[in-house]
């Protein structure tokens, strides 16, 4: 039974409501112009080559995240590099060979990088893993059908020659 007292809110109301709440996220559109000359909308920001002056519409209080600093230096040397391979490749292939070898030198260090920022990653979890192992606190794992069972010695003992494996890999 109602309360006499509460007013009775149509539908109508709380439905107005509901889309007047999500206006805000259908405006948070980006608007921009493609190489091709098409306009293109996303709730994403554009490709990192679409020039400032070809973004039409940006949310409100939205920034554009810039690419990192070695990600614009390679895509800078890549431009810089097709340029010149469509300018002058008859008449500078040693300079060529130069910008590629640079380019590839760019991309194998951020590839280095990023693998040793994974290592380290999986060295520091492999050591809280086996802090908590070797620390004797009593450890719940996952079985096959997602209930939680207390970890075995044998479980435990497994977990730790692989978490040793890992440090031993990962931690240099």
């Amino acid at each position: 039974m109602m309360n006499p007292r509460l007013p009775r809110r149509p539908l109508g109301v709380i439905c107005a409501l509901a889309l007047l709440a999500l206006t805000s996220v259908a405006h948070a559109q980006w608007k921009w112009r493609d190489a091709d000359g098409r306009t293109q909308y996303s709730d994403r920001p554009p490709p990192p080559n679409v020039a400032e002056k070809d973004i039409l519409q940006r949310p409100n209080n939205a920034v554009r995240v810039a690419p990192s600093s070695a990600q614009a230096a390679l895509q800078g040397a890549s431009a810089a590099a097709s340029a010149a391979t469509a300018a002058s490749a008859p008449a500078r292939p040693a300079s060529e060979s130069s910008s590629r070898d640079k380019l590839e030198k760019e991309r194998k260090a951020q590839e280095d990088k990023a693998r040793a920022e994974t290592a380290a990653e999986n060295c520091r979890q492999a050591q809280n893993s086996m802090r908590i192992l070797e620390s004797g606190v009593r450890v719940r794992t996952r079985g096959e059908n997602g209930e939680t069972q207390p970890m075995t010695e044998q479980m435990r003992q497994d977990q730790i020659r692989q978490a040793q494996v890992v440090i031993s890999t990962s931690c240099k």
